[in-house]
């Protein structure tokens, strides 16, 4: 069955869109804007070979602060994100993006306007998958700031009018999931190898 924006999981019984439009209009100054741009472009799946290639430069520094493994369960759990993100939940759900649903007229847009696709947030998501696979392995303040980085990525896609709330947590929780199935095969595959 093919879901529609109507969903009461998705709507949150209208709160969807009327917390969208409140995040979305809160700010418009240069301070605003460019905090929305910049967690937008950090949140960009683009990054992948920088960010794993960052990651795996300390990793083999330091290891203790970034150990191997954890490059692993980053890389495999960005390869599930895409698999599940881009070649089945959003097809599946197929939802409507902010400026289809209000118009131009409501919704304050910063960079590409964009008009389908909208659950679940592919930035969230990425975001989620960065922030969950290094707070596995850092001390717990590295890990709250993490959190924050995933947050900030969270709220500058409704910031800049690209998704409403519910795509961005289901982004979250969807890439946070990516990362928890990629430690359970981490430790298989290296379960396997010890074995052999």
């Amino acid at each position: 069955m093919v879901l529609n924006a109507q969903s009461s999981w998705y709507a949150w019984h209208g709160w969807n869109n009327r917390l969208f439009l409140v995040i979305n209009h809160a700010g418009d100054n240069p301070v605003w804007n460019n905090a929305a741009r910049l967690g937008t472009a950090l949140g960009d799946h683009h990054l992948l070979p920088v960010y794993l290639g960052l990651m795996l430069t300390v990793s083999m520094r330091w290891p203790r602060l970034i150990p191997l493994r954890s490059v692993l369960i980053y890389a495999w759990a960005n390869l599930l994100l895409f698999i599940s993100i881009y070649t089945m939940l959003k097809p599946w759900a197929d939802f409507p993006r902010p400026l289809s649903v209000f118009g131009p007229q409501w919704v304050h847009v910063l960079g590409e306007p964009k008009f389908t696709h909208s659950f679940p947030s592919g930035h969230a998501a990425f975001a989620s998958v960065l922030a969950t696979t290094l707070a596995l392995s850092s001390p717990r303040p590295w890990g709250m700031v993490l959190a924050l980085f995933a947050i900030w990525v969270a709220w500058s896609r409704i910031a800049v009018g690209a998704h409403f709330p519910a795509d961005v947590v289901g982004g979250l929780i969807v890439g946070a999931l990516c990362v928890l199935l990629a430690h359970v095969l981490s430790r298989f595959w290296i379960r396997r190898g010890k074995s052999a």
